[in-house]
Formats: C-alpha cells, structure tokens, sequence
C-alpha cells in the first residue's frame, strides 16, 4: 500500500527527530511491504523566514492533500523574547490546527516498566498509569480574541466556546472511554468561569446517553494535584484548550521524560501526529533530542491509517531499546546515545 504523508519538521530540533520517525517509518515500508511518500512542507520559524508566514497556503494543500501529518515542533527564542513581533511561530499551529479542523488532541500517558526508577513520584504511584487526555483544540482562550489598549496598560484574552464545539470533543472523550475501562473525567472551573459551567452542564446532559460510562467531574486545580498523588485513577480525561495544555505536561512528569509523550490531533480534515515537547532551542543541531516521543505518535498514525500490526512493532521496538537502556541523555546520562543512534536502532529492530 502506497500512503502520502505531509512532513512538517517545524523548528528547533524538529528536523532531527521527525527525521528518526522517518527512518523508522520507511524500516515499517520494507517489513510490511508499504511505501511512504514523505512530501515535506516548512511552518513555523522557518516558515516565517522563508516566506513571512507561519502556516502558508502551499503547506496548508500538501497537508489536505495527505493521508496523514507528520509534525516535529515549532518555536524560537528570537520570537519568544520579542513580545512586539506581529508574526509568531506559534500562530502558525493555531492556524493549522483551524483550517484543518483539528478540534481533538489525543494524548495517551501511559509508564513504561523498564523506566519506572526515572518517574520523579514513588513507584507505586506511578506503575501501572495508563489514561489518555482528550483535550480540545479549537476553541478557548487561545482563540478568543485578544489584544491591548490603546495606552499598552492594560491587555485581554477572550474564553469562549460553544454548545457545538463542547458537545463533539465529549462524544469523542465517550468513545474513548467505551473503548477502555468505562470511566470519564470531566475537568473544568465551573465554580468561577461560566465557560465551564457550559461544559458542565452540557456533559451532565449527555452522560445520561452514556449510562455504561462512570462520569465524574473535578476542577482543574483538584485535576492537577490528583494527577500527581493518584495518576492510577484516570482513564479517559477530558477538558478544554488551556486546561488540556497544561494537564497533559504536568502528566509527562508521570512517564519521566517529557520526550516520551506522542499526540494525535483529529477532527475535519488530515489529522496531525506529532510529540507532546515543544521546539527545545537548546538542543537544537547537538544530536542529543529523544526522538521516542515522535516515533510514538509515528506509530500513532500508522494506527490511523489501519495499520495495526505495524503500529504495534513500532511500539515493541521502542520499549525493546527502553529495555536496553538504548536512551538519550534525558533518561540515561551515564549511558546517553545521540538521536540519531536511537533512531536508527528502533528502526533496525523493527526490522528483526
């Protein structure tokens, strides 16, 4: 089978990890008999240096055009220390994740046993975690209209959603669930912001279609503590742009690396496979990035083009070199391999 894959590198160390998703990718083609086409397309930073544009119009039509994104990072210090800039490398995902519909991300968080001793919580809070946060992704304060007065004192950030756009995210979280242990938290403020009392009004009506589903409803800062004293007790989270954002990072700490996270956006069009981790500048051409994350949400999008099999030795592959203490500097200083050197040894077992 023949699959058009949209390749976003994006910035910082994007290149260089999507790079070892691509390498795993094309080891899954031989194996399985498949044939990728990786049309590449810039965003972000590069993007902007390119054309002035963070999301162009021609990267937007590879992507519509594809099977599925593959997507690195984007961000850059010059823009990050620059609270003038008109364009923003992160206007550019934004953008993307509008025009393409991606209203759902999709984050499994989940330990790995070989890697419980690098979780900075006591082990017996942490092995066996396994949830997935669904967060929404197009509406919210990062949408809202926002902008500064005139005298530059005083600024806003508009939180707004809909019956429309709260409804769909939570049949999706329902699906999850009915696919898992048949247990959803809705996670809001809706003892202060009205938004969430939409959300939870809404989700009280709709839990009554799902009687199977055991619903329960937690504040965000209640949320953010649970996840930490009782990871084990999530199974499918759902939850607005902003709280979804935060939630799923502080829920990295969980797994002991951020670089270990992958993500699916889904929604309207193409959808969009990419690691948790922003653009990490600092790492940035040193060859010392962990790629696992990315080679996770590889193996997510192989699951969405039907490719279960292949999604899963993908999988085996990595905790096999997670196993083998085959690992970045992130997990293992002692023992550190570059990015490339891991990338290429999950790329040979898959092959084994």
């Amino acid at each position: 089978m023949n699959f058009k894959i949209a390749t976003l590198p994006g910035d910082g160390i994007g290149p260089e990890i999507v790079d070892q998703a691509i390498k795993v990718m094309k080891a899954v083609g031989e194996k399985y008999g498949h044939s990728f086409d990786f049309e590449f397309a810039p965003t972000g930073a590069s993007a902007i240096d390119l054309v002035g544009e963070p999301y162009p119009d021609s990267t937007h039509e590879i992507c519509m055009n594809a099977d599925a994104v593959l997507f690195g990072a984007i961000g850059d210090p010059k823009y990050d220390n620059d609270p003038k800039a008109k364009v923003r490398p992160e206007q550019g995902l934004l953008k993307m994740r509008k025009k393409l519909g991606l209203y759902a991300n999709i984050r499994p968080v989940a330990t790995f046993p070989s890697l419980i001793d690098k979780s900075p919580l006591k082990n017996d809070r942490v092995e066996g975690a396994d949830f997935v946060v669904v967060r929404e992704l197009t509406g919210g304060i990062y949408f809202g209209d926002k902008g500064r007065s005139e005298d530059l004192t005083s600024a806003f950030d508009n939180c707004v959603y809909t019956t429309e756009e709260i409804e769909r995210i939570l049949k999706l979280a329902y699906e999850y669930a009915g696919k898992r242990n048949k247990r959803l938290t809705v996670v809001d403020k809706a003892n202060v912001l009205c938004t969430s009392r939409l959300w939870r009004e809404i989700a009280q009506k709709m839990e009554k279609d799902y009687p199977e589903i055991e619903t329960d409803y937690m504040f965000v800062d209640n949320a953010a503590m649970q996840l930490i004293q009782w990871p084990k007790k999530f199974d499918v989270m759902v939850t607005e742009n902003m709280f979804g954002d935060i939630l799923s990072d502080e829920a990295s700490v969980i797994t002991g690396s951020l670089g270990l996270l992958p993500s699916a956006s889904v929604g309207l069009h193409t959808s969009v496979f990419e690691p948790i981790h922003g653009s990490y500048p600092q790492a940035a051409g040193k060859n010392i990035a962990n790629p696992v994350a990315t080679i996770l949400s590889a193996a997510m999008l192989l699951d969405a083009l039907n490719l279960l099999e292949e999604g899963q030795a993908v999988r085996d592959a990595v905790n096999a070199s997670l196993e083998a203490n085959f690992v970045t500097e992130d997990i293992s200083k002692e023992a550190a391999k570059s990015t490339s050197e891991v990338g290429d040894w999950i790329a040979a077992q898959v092959n084994k």
